[in-house]
Formats: structure tokens, C-alpha cells, sequence
């Protein structure tokens, strides 16, 4: 049996803080850039933000694996005390090149975070409960996507920038009290740790995210291909070698099930369309507000919207009407929709159609980020085996931010290509063709995960020692 519901709500509190702490510092110390660049030095000043994702990519499916073998419970506590010991140290760091690695360790800690967070949910609730919950989730991404720059830059102005990582230190005490007591775990595991398939992921997953967050190594036709060839090389010896692994990475029977295969192919393409397109979006919209970062800013702000809405929506409406499958693909359409109309911004003139249309197709590209990627990751929760469900979750996590950061690349290409407006154009226009690719292959009716365990329950497990 699961723990009590009071326990299984202090985990979900301690759950929730985690993934906080880890989607927030993603993009709280863009505001501080400036500052950290004048008392550390302007040299590398972006690694500090590339250290952190590139550690969060190449280490998810590392923590899925070994959250698999050694209990939610564990990976979590030690996610939090990485993610601490890299907060304190990028607070104290003396160096440019100190505070980038300090940065790399707490991108260990929030990559562990985010996995055990969605990994542990579905072993905590059912469907239903599950469901009912996304509304928590949509509101903390959403914090942390619009409050993040602001915060770092009011932390940066009142207290300094070490103050960005140290307000992180209470927050992760509290997690860690909420969460050893009530977080689900087992008796570990004694199984031969795949180190061949962690270092080719590893290698891999590293040349896409510098090739997505390098602009100077992307613009560059030598340094693009060889990062491709690496990372193609790369994937498909992590292939084989999964193929033959007694205790593999990433299982290949999660690619059995074909709902689940294709839930994890569609996150690709709508982190390729969604999280890659960002990128660009205030590059499209800057001739509505004439140039000026406020009214840029203001204008950003129906992409929120519509992803608080979205989310919240399908919170309410899917217990109601449960067919996941469904979801998601109505969050495709929605980005297919918003894509499109992102397609004609750089093309009109400033006008007052034209912010009407600028605010409609980012609250479309909102709803379509949080409706579809709650509805899969739902659907994978309900659907990855459990035994290997942290390696699921994994899975689809890592997906999503290997898609962002081919998005980003192949877009900046596409920049190169195609001069001005048109370039932007054509950026949207084929964010717009993956999100229909994605409509097309993913999971239909067929695919619908049964339905959900009582809540308190969970298949085949009845151990939640630590």
C-alpha cells in the first residue's frame, strides 16, 4: 500500500518545490548575466546557462534508470542535496570558470529533480488523482517560466546575484524534510549499471544541446557537421549497445508498446516546434512593439496565458472526459494553429491586426506547450511499465530537450538561409509542419492508457521502504 494521504500529500509538496528549483533556474539567472559578467568577467558568460541545461539533458535518463534500481526516495534526496551543494557553490564561486562547473553540478541535481518529481507522482496517485493535480504542476511551470527573470533580476538589484542561488538552500531543506518521509522508495537493486549506454548518451545528448545553445559553433558549416556526425554516431551505437545490455538505460520494451512509442516521438517533434520556435519569438515580434523590451515583454505575456489556461483546462475537463490520447492531440492542432499565424507576423506591418494577431497565436503556442505536454506525460505515466517507469519518464523528458535544442539549431540555420522577415517566416512555418507531423503519428484512441488503479494503489508494488 501507498503511504498515508497526508504523506502523499507532503510528497507531492516536496515533489512540487523540486521541480520549482529546477524549471525556475533554467532562466532566473538570465536577468543576472550583466552583473555576473562585470565581477566574474564577460568571458563564457553564457556557459553559465549552457553548463546547467547540458547537465539536465545528459544526466535524465541516468536518474530514470536509477531511480528504477534504488527507489524514488533515494533519488531524490540525493538530487536535492547535488542540487543544494551546486547552488552554495555557484553562490561562492570566485571565477567565471568556478561558477560555470558549480553550475553544471546543480544542472546534475536538477535534471534528478524533474525526473523523480514525474516518476514519483505516478506511483504515488492513480489517473484520476493525477489529473486532478495538473493544476499545481501548470501553475509551478508557469511561475517559474514567467517569474523566473523577473525575480532574478529584483534578487540581482536588492541583494547581489549570489542571492539567485542562495535563496535555493531553504527551499531545498524544506523539500528534503517534506520528502524522505513520504516519497515512495524500495530496496535497491542489484543490477550491472549500463556505463557503455550512459557514456554514448551522454556524448550524444551533449553535441545537440551545444549545437542548439553554441551560436558561433552553429553558424559554423564545419563545427555543425561534425556535431551532428557525433551525435548520429553517437545514438546509434547507444542502439546497439541497448539492444544487448543485461540492465539497459533505456529499455527498448518501452518501445513495444507503440502508444508509448509514439508519445515519446510527438514530445520530440513538439520539442522541436515549441521549446526550439521560442527562441525566435521576440525576433518575430519585435516590429509590433517598435523595438521597445517592455511592450516586447507585454506581448509575451498571452504565450502564458494560454498555457495557465490549457493546463487548468485539462485539469477540470480530462476526469470528465479521460481519453488522453484526444488531449494531446488537440494541443498539437492548437500549436499547428499558432505556428501558422507566427508565419505571418514578420511579413505585416505594425498595426494594431498585427498585435492582434502577435497575442492570438501566442496564446495558441501557450495552450498548445501546456496542454500536450501534460496530456503525454499523463499518458506515460499511465502507460510505461512499472518496474521501468522511472526510465519512461526518463525518456520522455529527455526527448522533449533534445528536441528544443535540434529546434534551435535547425531554426538558426533556417535564419541563415533565408534573410529578414522571411527567414522568421519560414522558422514558424516549419515548427508548424513537425506539430502536423506530430498530429499524424501520435497515439489515437487505441492507445489510451486503461483505466487507472485506485488511488493508494499501485501495480505490483507493495514495498515503500526507503
Amino acid at each position: 500500500m501507498l503511504p498515508l494521504p497526508r504523506a502523499r500529500n507532503a510528497a507531492f509538496a516536496a515533489l512540487l518545490i523540486g521541480m520549482f528549483m529546477a524549471a525556475l533556474d533554467t532562466n532566473v539567472v538570465v536577468a543576472a548575466l550583466p552583473s555576473l559578467a562585470v565581477d566574474l568577467g564577460i568571458e563564457a558568460a553564457g556557459g553559465v546557462t549552457a553548463a546547467y541545461l547540458l547537465a539536465v539533458a545528459v544526466t535524465t535518463p541516468l536518474h530514470g534508470n536509477l531511480g528504477d534500481r534504488w527507489g524514488r526516495r533515494r533519488m531524490f534526496a540525493a538530487s536535492v542535496v547535488v542540487f543544494a551543494a551546486g547552488s552554495l557553490a555557484c553562490a561562492v564561486a570566485p571565477t567565471m570558470t568556478v561558477l560555470i562547473g558549480a553550475r553544471a553540478v546543480q544542472g546534475v541535481g536538477g535534471g534528478g529533480l524533474i525526473v523523480a518529481a514525474v516518476s514519483a507522482m505516478a506511483e504515488l496517485f492513480g489517473r484520476a488523482e493525477m489529473l486532478r493535480r495538473q493544476g499545481w504542476l501548470t501553475a509551478m511551470f508557469a511561475m517559474s517560466s514567467i517569474g523566473g527573470a523577473p525575480l532574478g533580476g529584483l534578487l540581482t538589484a536588492a541583494a547581489g546575484w549570489r542571492a539567485i542561488f542562495l535563496l535555493n538552500l531553504p527551499c531545498c531543506v524544506v523539500a528534503l524534510a517534506l520528502g524522505l518521509g513520504s516519497v515512495p522508495g524500495r530496496k535497491a537493486a542489484r543490477l550491472p549499471f549500463d556505463v557503455a549506454g550512459a557514456v554514448l548518451i551522454a556524448i550524444a545528448g551533449s553535441a545537440i544541446v551545444v549545437l542548439g545553445s553554441n551560436g558561433a559553433l552553429a553558424s559554423s558549416p564545419l563545427w555543425t557537421l561534425l556535431l551532428v556526425a557525433v551525435a548520429a554516431g553517437a545514438a546509434l551505437a547507444f542502439v546497439r549497445v541497448e539492444r544487448r545490455a543485461p540492465a539497459p538505460l533505456v529499455p527498448p520494451r518501452l518501445f513495444v508498446d507503440a502508444g508509448l512509442a509514439r508519445a515519446v516521438v510527438v514530445t520530440l517533434l513538439s520539442g522541436v516546434a515549441l521549446f526550439g520556435g521560442f527562441t525566435y519569438v521576440s525576433l518575430a515580434i519585435t516590429g509590433g512593439s517598435g523595438g521597445n523590451p517592455a511592450a516586447t515583454g507585454l506581448l509575451l505575456l498571452p504565450m502564458s496565458i494560454g498555457q495557465v489556461f490549457s493546463g487548468s483546462g485539462f485539469a477540470a475537463l480530462a476526469r470528465r472526459w479521460p481519453r488522453i490520447a484526444a488531449w494531446g492531440r488537440a494541443g498539437l492542432a492548437l500549436g499547428v494553429a499558432g505556428s501558422l499565424g507566427m508565419a505571418a507576423i514578420p511579413l505585416l506591418s505594425p498595426s494594431p491586426v498585427r498585435i492582434a494577431l502577435t497575442a492570438t497565436a501566442l496564446a495558441l503556442n501557450g495552450a498548445a506547450l501546456g496542454l500536450s505536454m501534460q496530456a503525454y506525460t499523463v499518458f506515460a505515466q499511465s502507460r510505461a511499465p512499472k518496474d521501468i517507469l522511472g526510465a519512461g519518464m526518463a525518456t520522455l523528458t529527455f526527448a522533449r530537450q533534445i528536441g528544443g535544442s535540434v529546434g534551435i539549431a535547425a531554426f538558426g540555420w533556417t535564419t541563415v538561409l533565408f534573410d529578414g522577415s522571411g527567414g522568421l517566416s519560414m522558422v514558424f512555418l516549419l515548427a508548424a509542419v513537425a506539430l502536423l507531423a506530430g498530429v499524424v503519428i501520435a497515439p489515437r484512441a487505441k492507445h489510451d492508457p486503461p483505466p487507472s488503479l485506485p488511488t493508494g494503489t499501485v501495480a505490483g508494488s507493495g514495498n515503500t521502504s526507503a
